[in-house]
């Protein structure tokens, strides 16, 4: 595998006896355009090892270091020493690696044998699926690939909010102000109205509450009436869920929600209780972890029933137990932070030692015109009807441009839930978010949809050159002398530097970033350059370069949840 960085590195370590070729590689940089070089060495930290000035060092070093086959000549420049390397070589060693692995090309097997467990979307029951719930879903979804990509065997779970006192407020609401015919009707919306009509209720009759409590209580009893109503409408959500689910080709592996842990908090509470953990708090049970700084994690209500951090606790301890995790990632809120702490925290002082690998994955909230959603005032915006929304605005782009495209419905489709997934993980995913209807369809500049066209206008190329055989291994790389030519090539070169960054960093958006520079560095080339031209071999060339840059953009979409479309 071609690591240019590490050619440099060794070339530096050989004139540097103070430093390993590890400590260079980890210091050197791409300069931020050509004319610098291809590989940098700022050498300010080394002026404090060295004891001398950083021009000097790098005056030195390009002096000693000899032009070798693929570093064509060192320079010393205001403290950094730049290397310029072979480019047709370069060109050549990399274009030839991307048709040899084609979809391979990025991947790696560093996580094989190891099983990664991600939590992610986790919707609650009888609740709408909205834009709230956008960001767990695209960006679990997204670092799911990302380990498959790199050859983690991943087991995806949704843990649906399915249990806890709200399904207590939703029966009270149902038997007060709901039927039958109205629920089958309407599905989810009709659970959402009767779940805002409870809260508007409960602030003039406070008592609404306690009957809440109540049949939450007969729910964790196991009455009858409570479970039967409670799994009509966690049926009725998980239907209403997977039309979103599929309009997104989002899938788990497993729908376990909280409710799945019911008959395991048991043994997990005298666990605690046998390793003096559990105290008594004002009639509760809680952990004590004022010594780390924490609030008290509460176990267990004065009423004997169950909280998340309990329910959470079982899971992670039964998700261990029987799938032998490497890491367990949960990807949830950034405002979930301090739970996500406390539990942690109880796991480790319950003596397991794998707590160190259960990693919190959050994200900024999401506001609607800088108000907070909230489901109990309606607060909130459908995610179905903005996919719709987005596909609609799509087909229209298409009927006006491309009317005759075949299969223009499923085009729409692919292109306009990829300009919402797109528009989430463009963002670093700490970022909060504010919903624009205007941003989330907007279409131009740096998008979903003009990643996919830049897909499709290779396929376009590659499509209109069936009529020349071109071998991909046997190309006059001397004939790509372009500035455009190598940028091209040099952003391809950086593929699995950035796969490897998404994973270490668990950040889908460096992935998303970069096919935007590709897409530009593509198009670039594209329009200064013409492809299918007569000269044989200039056109095998650039051909392969073209050939080169789809595979990699397809590999980068399939990572963030999109789908390299051939045709647009």
């Amino acid at each position: 595998m071609l690591d240019i960085k590490r050619i440099v590195a060794k070339n530096i370590s050989e004139q540097v006896s103070q430093l390993d070729i590890e400590q260079i590689y980890e210091n050197l940089e791409y300069p931020p355009n050509a004319e610098m070089g291809d590989v940098a060495l700022p050498c300010f930290k080394l002026s404090r090892i060295l004891r001398k000035s950083p021009n000097q060092i790098a005056q030195e070093l390009a002096s000693s270091i000899t032009p070798s086959q693929f570093i064509e000549k060192v320079e010393a420049v205001s403290g950094y020493l730049n290397f310029f390397i072979n480019r047709p070589l370069f060109i050549e060693k990399v274009v030839d690696r991307i048709m040899v692995e084609q979809d391979k090309y990025g991947s790696s097997d560093i996580g094989k044998s190891r099983n990664i467990v991600i939590d992610y979307s986790a919707p609650n029951i009888a609740k709408p699926f909205h834009v709230g719930h956008l960001r767990s879903t695209v960006i679990g979804n997204s670092l799911r690939k990302i380990f498959e990509f790199m050859g983690y065997n991943c087991i995806g779970i949704n843990y649906l909010g399915d249990w806890g006192t709200q399904f207590g407020k939703l029966i009270t609401a149902y038997n007060l102000w709901g039927s039958k015919q109205a629920v089958e009707e309407k599905g989810i919306k009709e659970l959402m109205r009767l779940y805002v009509k409870f809260h508007q209720e409960a602030e003039k009759n406070p008592s609404l509450e306690d009957e809440a409590r109540s049949w939450f209580a007969r729910m964790e009893r196991g009455d009858k009436q409570a479970t039967e109503l409670w799994q009509w409408f966690k049926d009725i959500s998980i239907k209403e869920f997977e039309k979103v689910y599929d309009l997104m080709d989002v899938d788990f592996d497993y729908y376990t929600g909280e409710s799945f842990y019911n008959d395991k908090i048991e043994p997990i509470i005298e666990e605690l209780k046998q390793k003096g953990l559990l105290i008594e708090s004002q009639g509760a049970l809680i952990v004590d972890l004022e010594q780390y700084d924490m609030p008290p994690c509460l176990i267990l209500k004065k009423d004997g029933s169950t909280l998340y951090a309990t329910r959470d606790i079982a899971a992670a301890i039964h998700r261990k137990r029987e799938y032998g995790f490497d890491k367990c990632i949960y990807v949830t809120g950034a405002s979930q932070s301090l739970h996500f702490q406390q539990w942690f925290k109880v796991i480790e002082l319950m003596g397991y030692e794998w707590a160190n690998d259960l990693i919190h994955v959050p994200f900024g909230i999401v506001s609607l015109g800088g108000e907070k959603l909230a489901t109990r005032t309606g607060k909130v915006v459908l995610l179905e009807d903005i996919m719709s929304e987005a596909i609609k605005k799509t087909l229209e782009i298409i009927e006006s441009k491309n009317p005759g495209l075949e299969n223009k419905e499923d085009v729409a489709r692919h292109m306009g839930v990829g300009a919402v997934i797109f528009s989430d993980l463009y963002s670093n995913r700490i970022k909060d978010v504010s919903f624009s209807w205007d941003e989330i369809l907007n279409f131009d500049g740096e998008t979903g949809p003009y990643v996919q066209y830049t897909h499709a206008r290779a396929c376009s190329v590659i499509r209109k050159s069936e009529e020349t055989t071109v071998d991909d291994n046997n190309f006059n790389s001397r004939l790509l002398q372009t500035k455009e030519e190598y940028q091209l090539c040099k952003t391809l070169y950086e593929f699995p530097e950035k796969t490897r960054m998404a994973l270490s960093q668990l950040e889908p958006s460096i992935i998303t970033r970069y096919l935007v520079d590709l897409a530009q560095d593509f198009n670039r080339f594209y329009h200064e350059h013409p492809i299918l031209v007569d000269d044989k071999e200039l056109r095998k060339a650039r051909l392969s370069l073209v050939k080169a840059a789809k595979i990699t953009l397809a590999n980068g979409l399939r990572l963030i949840g999109l789908k390299p479309l051939e045709k647009v």
